[in-house]
């Protein structure tokens, strides 16, 4: 058996690259709320919370729900058209499947959304369970959300490593009593994901799974 028996895996910016997806719908919403079109950059400054947290970006509080409500909407009508599984994704699946680990996406994008992508990019052969949000309570980094992934899984902090991409993962594993390695293919830097505790940091999924192989 593997060094980390199981393996939680982000999704959005770790394994998917639905980045055009997210920016598009928040182009259609915010202008209903007379707000102008935000540019890429500034969506991706917002996200990682979850969707109500990055929406407080732009928006104040009593608006919210709303704004979530069509785009969510939204993000159902275009949710397949651009997502795209990252280099090396379906790679690391694969690999770390073969070796024995127990895999399961371990996200903050909505449950029922995020088992849609990963059927569609071919994933979900590979995961034991997709957990996100509004499937329970709660959300990342809560460690309820871990210590309920943990026994769904009938997994142990002990052998688990989380995959992910920003510094909520980062606190969700730790929250959950796990380390957390990052890749820099999503919202956040080398140098953010350093700061934020990272337990290792890496430009892609290859060296993530050239990592994994060679943990011992």
């Amino acid at each position: 058996m593997p060094r980390f028996q199981t393996v939680l895996l982000d999704l959005d910016g770790t394994l998917v690259d639905a980045f055009t997806t997210i920016h598009r719908s928040y182009v259609h919403v915010l202008p209903q709320f007379g707000r102008p079109a935000p540019t890429a950059a500034a969506v991706r400054r917002a996200v990682g919370g979850g969707l109500e947290n990055a929406m407080r970006h732009f928006l104040p509080e009593e608006l919210i729900a709303e704004a979530v409500k069509k785009h969510i909407a939204h993000t159902e009508t275009i949710l397949l058209e651009d997502a795209r599984a990252l280099p090396g994704a379906l790679e690391l699946l694969k690999s770390q499947h073969e070796a024995g680990a127990t895999l399961a996406a371990f996200t903050n994008k909505r449950g029922e959304h995020a088992r849609k992508v990963c059927a569609h990019l071919g994933m979900s052969p590979y995961l034991r369970g997709i957990y996100g949000a509004k499937d329970t309570p709660w959300l990342k980094p809560q460690p309820e959300f871990a210590a309920h992934v943990l026994t769904a899984l009938n997994a142990t902090a002990a052998t688990t490593i989380l995959i992910g991409d920003s510094p909520f993962d980062v606190q969700a594993a730790h929250n959950g009593g796990f380390p957390c390695w990052c890749v820099t293919t999503g919202t956040h830097s080398a140098e953010e994901l350093r700061e934020a505790k990272a337990d290792g940091v890496f430009e892609d999924l290859f060296a993530v799974q050239a990592a994994l192989a060679a943990a011992k």
